[in-house]
């Protein structure tokens, strides 16, 4: 990242509209840490790697039970992407996490799609 400054900035600036902060697929990549203190962010989106082996144990599992409770810690949501199984569901309720995204729930809509399911579905409770 050239300058952390300016685009904390910019960052803090798309905040005031009104808009919330996601950082993608944390924990692959260049998704650091130190990202989570530096910027104005709301949410972490768990990769979709760590969720897909985390009921067999293992390094997901680990993953996703030590992100969870550090993004609680700083008040951030959290989003597990790619779950497909009712077992992923059931651990995931286990470590509190209130979003999540996959197959599972839904293959991927159009708009007016997605809109349709929404209304007609119970919350993920």
């Amino acid at each position: 990242m050239g300058d952390p400054s300016a685009a904390v900035e910019m960052l803090l600036q798309i905040k005031a509209l009104g808009i919330r902060l996601a950082i993608d697929d944390f924990g692959t990549g260049y998704s650091s840490l130190s990202y989570l203190h530096r910027f104005p962010l709301d949410t972490l989106k768990i990769d979709r790697s760590f969720i897909s082996g985390m009921c067999e144990g293992g390094e997901g599992m680990e993953i996703a039970r030590t992100i969870m409770p550090l993004a609680n810690n700083l008040r951030l949501d959290v989003v597990a992407e790619g779950v497909e199984t009712i077992e992923q569901v059931a651990f995931l309720r286990k470590l509190h996490c209130k979003f999540a995204q996959g197959f599972y729930f839904s293959k991927p809509l159009a708009a007016e799609e997605a809109g349709a399911l929404l209304i007609g579905q119970p919350a993920w409770k």
